[in-house]
């Protein structure tokens, strides 16, 4: 009996060609770009008897060239508290860093090196961004050598919690894998271009890692460029979500069923906020519905700086018109 004829063959189609063209688009990717991405290392004051008061190592990540004059983005986290900063190239050249701004609240940094004639990455529009569209992550956590992993974008719109508690708007979630020291690298589209920056792995899911979406990261960038930090307006609150009651829903007609409990007040010169008081609820930011801390922290973005605004709070049960003047978040 022929053996060959315990198996079944069935005719497919040839699929070389087009993984040879996945293949060469990955290849040119990073044959293009990689030269672009650094590896970070941090040093920072040790608390250590044995150290205390030396700059000892303290983690490592990567991060990017924006600018041919040396400005290059990271992760706030990679950089945090960093006492010395040395940026190395593939091509084996380290030199020292130094923090031009970074924004906990979006995890951005930027820094700046001495150095010239530097090939910089073009930041692509996430605005035009589809689920599917393949992402290639390139870090450099070791200084000689890149890692490269690659897969799709699989959601947009995501949000995340940065350290300092705000919610991190416009993330992108992609399955192409973050290796360790790879947070502050480039998420990259298929022409090379950075669509976001590598941020976050969520350790206790599988293929979910995060990205800042790249409109927001520039935006960011040229904030810390500019001033060394971002603007951003307060109204001068301690407060914390809070359940509404059935009967608070229907007697005032709200469209949650929850707000914002104000249990301190601060006063301040830079913001006016005399008209409110401890125990209000906001439900309310001219005209729009106030669910959460998350709702107010958005609504209170660098145009509402010095504007009078107009708040809808639950006052003893009853809702009530307010007004304050949000003043800028000095940090």
């Amino acid at each position: 009996m022929n053996n060959s004829s315990l198996f079944t063959h069935t005719t497919t189609t040839n699929d070389g060609p087009l993984l040879d063209a996945y293949s060469s688009t990955i290849t040119s990717i990073v044959s293009s770009v990689a030269d672009s991405v650094v590896h970070i290392e941090v040093r920072k004051k040790s608390n250590d008897k044995r150290t205390k008061g030396q700059n000892v190592p303290a983690g490592t990540g990567s991060g990017f060239i924006i600018s041919s004059d040396g400005f290059i983005i990271t992760n706030n986290h990679v950089v945090d508290a960093a006492e010395q900063i040395m940026v190395s190239f593939t091509d084996g050249r380290r030199v020292n860093a130094e923090i031009k701004g970074k924004d906990a609240s979006t995890d951005i940094a930027v820094l700046k090196i001495d150095d010239t004639g530097l090939k910089a990455l073009q930041l692509a529009n996430s605005a035009n961004l589809q689920v599917g569209q393949i992402a290639v992550a390139i870090g450099n956590p070791m200084g000689l050598q890149y890692t490269v992993t690659a897969g799709v974008v699989s959601a947009l719109g995501r949000t995340l919690r940065a350290n300092n508690g705000r919610l991190i708007d416009d993330v992108i979630q992609t399955d192409a894998a973050l290796n360790p020291g790879n947070s502050g690298g480039p998420l990259l589209n298929s022409h090379g271009q950075v669509i976001g920056v590598n941020t976050a792995i969520v350790a206790s899911a599988q293929g979910l890692c995060f990205a800042i979406a790249s409109n927001l990261a520039e935006y960011i960038a040229g904030q810390l460029i500019l001033h060394g930090n971002v603007k951003r307006a307060q109204i001068g609150i301690g407060a914390q979500g809070v359940n509404l009651s059935n009967r608070m829903i229907a007697a005032n007609r709200l469209s949650t069923q929850t707000g914002v409990y104000v249990y301190e007040i601060i006063p301040d010169g830079h913001f006016h906020n005399q008209q409110l008081r401890k125990g209000d609820i906001i439900v309310e930011f001219e005209g729009l519905p106030v669910a959460s801390v998350d709702d107010l922290h958005k609504m209170l973005n660098f145009k509402r700086i010095g504007q009078k605004t107009q708040l809808g709070v639950l006052r003893d049960g009853h809702r009530v018109n307010v007004e304050v003047t949000p003043g800028q978040v000095t940090l």
